[in-house]
């Protein structure tokens, strides 16, 4: 393989499954191999739906040369020389060090309103500079993340990074037929549908990085496990899917490695790219 350039999934793919969000964790074994990529001078980017509050720390341990975070909404092109205030907002950025694709906060409350109007008892919320404000309690689902309640009056102006759902199984017919057309739905995990700025999402973003860095697109290989993750892999000059993978994704991959939770990634670059 000539002149690889590695993008790489957390959840599913490069995490070991926990018996929480929180505890799922990376391996020794992931943390060197990755290690070893930067010491041959092959680029690694993570690619993730998680926020910075969830996914700095990782990104960090792997010395990530860039990170795709909120499945595209927010770009890190210099990992190294980021931190927690610059990643939200909160602290100037040096000129193309961040790209954030978004959409208004005001009309992110109207979507919202809009929604809830029809499903008064629907789980929604947006997602901005790594505070969910939400109309139900985030930490049944995630036990360390900024949320406060609100009705989607009193949500900050600023750029949105996403609309987040859970549904129920009855709510969800109706709900498919109440999303504005304006923007893409993105379905993690089979649970969380995510409503976001069409150009959000981890194919294009991938393709920002390529074009930026001077990279062909057919020596990237991509590593995935969710539907999310398709477009990205196809993309890419080969998609590796990891072998705990939806059956959607299995069934596009050029290339399947072993389980997250076997460290198939780390595996398969491994044998790949230092043994070949």
């Amino acid at each position: 393989m000539t002149e690889p350039f590695i993008v790489a999934d957390l959840d599913g793919t490069l995490l070991h499954d926990g018996k929480t969000f929180e505890q799922r964790a990376l391996s020794d074994y992931t943390i060197h191999t990755v290690d070893t990529l930067h010491r041959n001078h092959v680029p690694f980017v993570v690619a993730t739906a998680r926020p910075v509050s969830t996914g700095l720390d990782m990104v960090r341990r792997l010395h990530a040369d860039a990170c795709i975070y909120l499945n595209g909404a927010l770009i890190d092109f210099h990992p190294a020389t980021s931190d927690y205030a610059m990643l939200t907002g909160t602290k100037s950025t040096p000129n193309g060090q961040l790209l954030k694709i978004g959409f208004s906060s005001d009309y992110a409350c109207e979507v919202c309103r809009s929604i809830a109007h029809v499903i008064p008892d629907i789980e929604i919320g947006i997602v901005m500079d790594d505070v969910r404000y939400t109309n139900f309690d985030v930490s049944k689902y995630w036990k360390t993340q900024t949320w406060r309640f609100t009705d989607f009056t009193d949500v900050p102006e600023g750029t949105a990074d996403k609309i987040i759902i859970f549904p129920t199984n009855e709510q969800t017919p109706l709900l498919s037929t109440l999303l504005p057309d304006e923007l893409s739905l993105n379905i993690s995990e089979g649970s969380l549908w995510m409503l976001m700025d069409p150009h959000a999402n981890k194919q294009y973003t991938m393709e920002l990085l390529c074009d930026r860095w001077n990279i062909d697109l057919n020596n990237v290989v991509a590593f995935g496990d969710d539907i999310i993750d398709i477009d990205m892999m196809q993309r890419a000059g080969t998609g590796v899917a990891v072998a705990n993978s939806n059956p959607k994704v299995l069934n596009i991959a050029d290339e399947i490695c072993a389980s997250n939770n076997d460290d198939g990634v780390a595996k398969w670059i491994e044998h790949r790219i230092f043994i070949n």
